[in-house]
């Protein structure tokens, strides 16, 4: 899924997850406050206000929630439209109770920008667009139009004018600017929220493979003794049915499909067998299998495994863990995507480290884009020339957030920069990414000679 296609998405499914009976127990706090305002303002400030019309706007509501609870069921999800006019509606009926009781004169005029942050929070673009616009018109209405607030002595309360343009700007800037600022936080936690998912979905995924490879390979094991002796019983019919060639025949048959089970078997089972042994790998080979899907793709993978300089321990074996070998497959096919002709993969260890640095000759990374490296649905602008390099490539930065997010998980801390030149003197400007662990974290305590690893355990499929 392209990053337009998951913003697409995103829009159209952002106001499908909301409860009908959270937006209505929402709706009765507003009509108790309102119901409150209007009794206290009548009765404790003697305000001269038309209670009819006040009352018919709030009972508009009520009965509004009343429907609402008898007619849709009590787990009723509104989708992008019933939101948005469940919104408009309140937005209009608060509007309308401002107008008559005073305007911008109004301490509670604030309230306006209630609805407008409840459709920046839950509701597409378009959507928030139109309840923001429909509230800086009614509140530049209420300037100019609406019922003054009277006292018992028919006197009007009303706040000098400066501060009604003052009230008006405040208004309008906190329209815009919460509005923005909760749409902002609201995206960046779904956006999150889903490539954690995504993450989660990817190393489930590895892990299922690894356990389908093993069963598989685990059968083929237990199946080769059987195999072995119909093979065996077969060849011994054919030689003593030589006077019934019908018989020698389905014999013939009988070991050529035992060879054929066995050949089938022997290549579901190519990805390894869920065995204690290959729990651990030397630490190359642990690169290079991460590297082997992108090895055929027309650029050079070269892989190099030595000691850091001054260390003279031999290569540790390493956790076949599905989260490293999944997160460095990630980075490795991001460095071929981008390569012009060559990767390298260089794995180093010490008594305290184990670091796996990727290179490669490509462009490197955009420099406005180091600080965000990481973050999901995250991608650069794409010049022209970029597009007609790789027309096909549309990233959303997804890759390398679930390869960090699953390298982390292991313990390793990863850093991203743009590499200078190569100490064997071929200069290039690609990108570098390096993967540092502590060496507890990514290698097995050391068995005791002859020390046995322990017994297999059943997979938990």
């Amino acid at each position: 899924m392209t990053q337009s296609e998951f913003g697409l998405f995103q829009e159209r499914q952002r106001g499908s997850f909301i409860r009908l009976r959270t937006m209505i127990w929402l709706r009765w706090f507003a009509i108790v406050g309102q119901l409150t305002a209007i009794t206290l303002a009548q009765r404790l400030y003697n305000l001269q206000l038309e209670l009819g019309l006040c009352y018919l706007a709030i009972g508009v509501s009520i009965v509004g929630n009343l429907i609402a609870i008898f007619v849709f069921p009590e787990n009723k999800r509104l989708n992008e439209a019933e939101n948005f006019l469940m919104v408009l509606f309140d937005l209009l009926q608060l509007s309308f109770l401002l107008y008559l009781t005073g305007g911008l004169h109004n301490p509670f005029t604030i309230l306006i920008i209630g609805p407008v942050i409840v459709s920046a929070t839950i509701m597409t673009l378009r959507s928030t667009l139109i309840i923001g616009t429909t509230a800086l018109a009614l509140v530049t209405l209420m300037v100019f139009f609406h019922l003054p607030l009277r006292t018992e002595q028919g006197f009007i309360l009303r706040i000098a004018d400066v501060f009604v343009f003052g009230q008006w700007v405040a208004i309008t800037i906190a329209v815009i600017f919460l509005s923005l600022y909760a749409r902002q936080i609201t995206d960046e936690m779904t956006s999150m929220g889903d490539a954690v998912v995504a993450t989660q979905m990817a190393l489930s995924r590895t892990q299922m493979l690894n356990n389908l490879g093993g069963v598989v390979a685990a059968a083929a094991h237990e199946l080769g003794t059987p195999l072995a002796t119909i093979k065996l019983a077969s060849a011994e019919l054919i030689e003593d049915l030589d006077d019934r060639p019908d018989l020698q025949e389905d014999a013939r048959l009988i070991r050529e499909q035992a060879d054929r089970c066995r050949d089938i078997l022997r290549s579901m089972g190519h990805a390894g067998k869920e065995d204690l042994h290959i729990r651990t790998a030397p630490l190359a080979e642990v690169v290079r299998e991460a590297a082997e899907p992108h090895l055929q793709r027309g650029k050079d993978v070269l892989i190099e495994a030595v000691a850091e300089e001054g260390f003279a321990g031999p290569q540790p074996e390493a956790l076949r863990l599905p989260e490293v070998i999944h997160g460095l497959r990630n980075l490795i096919q991001n460095a071929v995507d981008f390569a012009r002709a060559t990767v390298w993969v260089e794995a180093r260890w010490n008594d305290k480290t184990v670091s796996i640095r990727i290179m490669d000759d490509g462009p490197g990374y955009p420099s406005n884009m180091l600080g965000r490296i990481g973050d999901p649905f995250v991608r650069n602008r794409r010049t022209e020339r970029d597009r007609k390099a790789r027309p096909e490539y549309e990233g959303m930065g997804l890759g390398l957030f679930i390869a960090k997010t699953l390298l982390e998980r292991s313990g390793a801390e990863l850093s991203f920069a743009n590499g200078n030149e190569r100490a064997n003197g071929s200069k290039y400007r690609g990108a570098v990414v390096e993967a540092v662990w502590p060496y507890a974290a990514i290698v097995p305590p050391a068995r005791a000679k002859g020390e046995g690893i322990g017994e297999n355990r059943p997979f938990d499929l």
